[in-house]
């Protein structure tokens, strides 16, 4: 009878521990709001010129990308901001090593591809950091 009963208190204790460990994820994890947003947003631009300033250094294209057109913007608000970023980009005439305006490339280095970005971000800090990219050619 004694045995009977240690394994309902170990059994009992075990599930109260996963509660306690699954409320903290859950907690830790939950966010605030989740809606779609303005490019116009002053956050939203600075995440943008990350993503297009990232995207470009990481790139193994000769020519910089642009974004050409914004698809949808999600922000997740948690204990930082969270964006999921949908865009169209296309290759410049500018190589990488320059940084001016530059017009879309024409003719046979004409590319174009659609991205996903999600990007964690503390704008007020300055702090981003993207954490899943998924870009594919649609030209």
């Amino acid at each position: 009878m004694a045995a009977g009963s240690w394994k309902a208190t170990r059994l009992l204790l075990a599930i109260l521990v996963a509660l306690v460990a699954f409320s903290y994820q859950v907690k830790r994890k939950t966010f605030i709001r989740i809606e779609e947003v303005s490019a116009l947003e002053s956050s939203v631009k600075e995440t943008l010129e990350y993503v297009t300033d990232e995207y470009n250094k990481k790139s193994e294209d000769l020519y910089n990308f642009r974004i050409l057109r914004i698809l949808k913007i999600m922000k997740q608000v948690t204990g930082h901001l969270e964006y999921h970023i949908t865009v169209e980009m296309q290759r410049t005439t500018c190589l990488k090593t320059e940084t001016s305006l530059c017009d879309i490339q024409k003719g046979e280095l004409h590319k174009k591809i659609q991205c996903y970005f999600s990007v964690y971000a503390i704008p007020w800090v300055e702090v981003f950091k993207i954490l899943k990219k998924n870009c594919t050619d649609i030209s």
